[in-house]
């Protein structure tokens, strides 16, 4: 087949660099290499027992036919549950669609919104999949770059420079991947502000809304105001607070027209998520979330032992995250362009770290904490050897 024959679409979407740093340290240590993966966006806690034995119940009553396209009711109303009372927000059970991970949250609320020409906003550093979303729904992502001395966040002013008449969406992701950032309520205002004057639908990713340390604070932007909520779709999920990336179960929350929409494009793809999957995210819900706050806190001291061991090695900069379980470390005085630094990391350090021409910014790497702190103690050691070499 002629490689050339595929859609444009596809031709003009790039390969995760994520998923390749993934395959190069397996390859390693399939080799019998010692490898310190840094490079992971996944808890390496297990998913606690009663939301596996949740979803084994359901298997073993059957809970295996087709569900409802947007999920089954249960969950939809424990998800309504949770924006009320974690948020501050009123939704409609039927304003809930359940799909099949957080990713394809994003990619329904981009595809029910865009068409041929529009443009949609990201701030980078981004997380690696918006642009290429964007790019499969046939939308043109419009970059805006933050700054290190900014906390890595957008303004209201670069928002409104950024904007054309074909702007439709923005994509707001806080806490964020990959920089930890987290936005204050006031600076939600003020992006808030901008798009409800020009009418632009803004997508909220806040799938890492539980992983927040210190005196930050989640703020929904739907919460802000009645017209921000009109403007939002939420997109989350289960797979970071309850360790369960691989059930892969999300939600999107939504205006009533767009909520239809997206039930409508699922309805065309994948249908449902997982029926068993689905009733384990219930009783994530609706069950002790004490694993939640220990996770939450566990990270916290990985969080603040890693950014001290950082603080400390030459050539390189870095910011203490707000949230998630990532660092980005800024690598620019190495001289080194991102991809070149972390295959010399992997291969002669045996460190794997993402580059960050991944998320937008190609002097930096990210490096995640979601790991034992003894990986994390040699790893870190490891690097610093790398940026003391170089």
């Amino acid at each position: 087949m002629d490689p050339d024959s595929l859609s444009s679409r596809v031709q003009g979407v790039t390969p995760s660099l994520t998923l390749a740093v993934t395959n190069q340290a397996k390859a390693l240590r399939a080799q019998g290499d010692e490898v310190y993966g840094l490079a992971g966006g996944e808890p390496e806690m297990d998913t606690p027992d009663h939301i596996k034995a949740a979803a084994i119940k359901a298997l073993q009553d059957g809970k295996t036919k087709y569900t409802p396209a947007a999920g089954i009711p249960e969950l939809r109303e424990g998800i309504a549950k949770k924006l009320r009372e974690d948020n501050g927000l009123t939704y409609d059970p039927k304003q809930i669609c359940v799909t099949s991970g957080g990713k394809q949250a994003c990619m329904n609320a981009i595809m029910a919104m865009c068409d041929e020409g529009d443009e949609v906003i990201i701030p980078a550093p981004y997380w690696v999949s918006y642009p290429e979303m964007v790019r499969l729904c046939g939308a043109e992502p419009v970059i805006v770059e933050t700054s290190e001395e900014n906390g890595w966040k957008m303004t209201a002013e670069q928002f409104e420079e950024a904007m054309t008449p074909k702007t439709k969406m923005v994509i707001i992701n806080s806490p964020g991947n990959p920089t930890g950032a987290v936005y204050t309520e006031e600076e939600l205002r003020a992006i808030g502000e901008v798009a409800s004057y020009e009418d632009i639908m803004i997508l909220s990713d806040e799938i890492y809304e539980k992983l927040i340390y210190g005196d930050h604070k989640h703020v929904s932007i739907a919460s802000i105001s009645e017209e921000l909520k009109s403007l939002t779709v939420i997109c989350h999920g289960f797979a970071k607070a309850y360790s369960m990336t691989g059930w892969r179960i999300g939600y999107t929350a939504a205006p009533p027209e767009m909520a239809a929409a997206i039930s409508k494009i699922q309805s065309h793809t994948t249908s449902n998520a997982t029926t068993f999957a689905q009733y384990g995210a219930l009783a994530a819900l609706s069950g002790s979330q004490d694993f939640v706050e220990d996770m939450r806190s566990e990270y916290d001291v990985r969080r603040q032992f890693v950014h001290a061991r950082l603080s400390a090695i030459p050539n390189i900069s870095v910011q203490n995250p707000g949230g998630a379980f990532y660092f980005f470390v800024n690598c620019e005085p190495l001289g080194l362009k991102s991809q070149n630094l972390c295959d010399k990391l992997l291969t002669r350090y045996k460190v794997a770290a993402v580059p960050g021409i991944a998320f937008g910014h190609d002097s930096s790497l990210r490096l995640s904490y979601c790991t034992t702190l003894d990986v994390l103690n040699e790893g870190i050691t490891r690097f610093e050897e790398f940026c003391r070499a170089h």
